[in-house]
């Protein structure tokens, strides 16, 4: 039911980014990623509905098809299912990714 943040251990994703898997179940997933100035979250999709939080920083994000927008600490932005999309982080920053359901390609 609870999961501490200091004992999960970040999973270094490469090119500035690393991630951690707190809490989870079937139905819904928490990440909390960490990017360094200029990492990229590479052009991707999933059949996950995904919901991002910026904690701090900031990001050019881009969605298939839409205009890129810079978003900062405390704006989110919502993913449908299936749809292309990244992110660059503008400085040093930290993102909380929600996923419907849970992404069970990131549980090793």
């Amino acid at each position: 039911m609870f999961t501490l943040n200091q004992q999960i251990q970040a999973k270094d994703l490469g090119n500035g980014v690393t991630r951690k898997i707190l809490s989870y179940s079937p139905n819904l997933m928490v990440c909390e990623l960490t990017f360094d100035k200029d990492a990229v979250g590479v052009l991707h999709s999933h059949p996950h509905e995904q919901i991002g939080y910026i904690i701090s920083g900031s990001f050019e994000v881009e969605e298939e098809n839409r205009e890129k927008r810079i978003l900062s600490a405390g704006d989110t932005y919502y993913i449908s299912p299936n749809i292309q999309h990244g992110v660059r982080a503008l400085e040093n920053s930290l993102l909380l990714d929600v996923f419907t359901p849970m992404r069970e390609d990131f549980i090793e």
